[in-house]
């Protein structure tokens, strides 16, 4: 018997490994101009932050290194640390309460209601608008002597004078929540909405057909199918708000007293107008490996809910 057509599969299996070589190398090709991309927008600046958070570096002055000093002075530090429980409780409120109302609008916008795709681009309009220049406008509705909000609670008699929104520590982080969460809310909605669009309407047929109310089928359907949408969301929103910096900033400037600084509020305020670098960059970059923790701990939560739906 001849042997002479065994070298066919080798050369089959070579052909193979040359072709995906290049379908290797032309998806490298696509992904590495973003990949540099995000390495330079990215990746620099943070290594120039980890840089400086190690120095003593002032505006115009480079300093030396001094280690982990910076992070030590910190901890003695009482602004900070009341901006450490600010970020906690700002994110918690502002996240729940996107979540809450988000959800809420994207089951009413997923109703077969008459415009209901007005009333979809309209829901865009919060995420639409510049930041700074809707800020701008809720700043002028909280303001003392002109505030429409004061006005409506005065003449609906839930009040008897206006409210110093901007001159108390806890209306003030009242008023940071709200705006927070107003300007989030689309991206909960139009995000929960997209969810819902993609769970099969056959299950809740056959549901309601087996007896199922509105409130069952919301829980054991609804639920579990949008929870991996829902995570992901609120892990987004979760690394934006506790960032925030433009409406803070613009509403409060950090104030009354430091009461409603964020980190990166308390970063600007002391690494550019007090010109310590270091510190600054040291306050911007204390709440990453919290952050780098809790992305990971919810990725692994939204893995087993896509696990547990499949």
């Amino acid at each position: 018997m001849s042997t002479k057509a065994a070298p066919a599969p080798r050369l089959l299996r070579s052909a193979g490994f040359w072709q995906t070589s290049r379908e290797a190398l032309a998806g490298y090709a696509m992904v590495g101009p973003a990949v540099l991309l995000l390495a330079g927008l990215v990746g620099v600046p943070i290594l120039m932050a980890l840089y400086l958070s190690l120095t003593n570096a002032q505006v115009g002055r480079p300093g030396v290194f001094i280690g982990l000093a910076n992070f030590l002075a910190l901890g003695r530090d009482s602004i900070f640390w009341a901006t450490f429980w600010n970020a906690l409780v700002f994110t918690g409120a502002a996240v729940s309460l996107k979540t809450v109302l988000g959800l809420a609008a994207a089951l009413l916008l997923h109703q077969p209601l008459v415009g209901r795709q007005v009333y979809r681009g309209l829901v865009l309009l919060p995420w639409i608008i510049p930041t700074a220049f809707s800020t701008l406008g809720w700043w002028w509705m909280f303001d003392p002597l002109y505030s429409v909000i004061n006005w409506t609670l005065i003449h609906l008699g839930v009040i008897s004078r206006g409210l110093p929104w901007m001159a108390e520590p806890v209306l003030a982080k009242t008023a940071v929540v709200m705006v927070n969460t107003w300007r989030g809310l689309p991206f909960f909605a139009v995000g929960l909405l997209a969810g819902l669009a993609a769970i099969p309407r056959e299950l809740y047929e056959a549901a309601q057909t087996d007896g199922a109310g509105p409130l069952a089928r919301f829980r054991f359907i609804t639920l579990p199918l949008l929870a991996p949408v829902l995570l992901t969301i609120i892990l987004f929103s979760t690394i934006m708000t506790i960032s925030d910096f433009n409406i803070v900033y613009v509403l409060t400037r950090g104030g009354p007293m430091n009461t409603t600084h964020m980190f990166a509020t308390l970063a600007y305020q002391v690494g550019l107008v007090s010109g310590e670098l270091g510190r600054g960059a040291a306050i911007s970059l204390f709440i990453f490996p919290v952050l780098l923790v809790g992305v990971f701990l919810l990725l692994r939560v939204v893995r087993r809910s896509e696990v547990a739906g499949t």
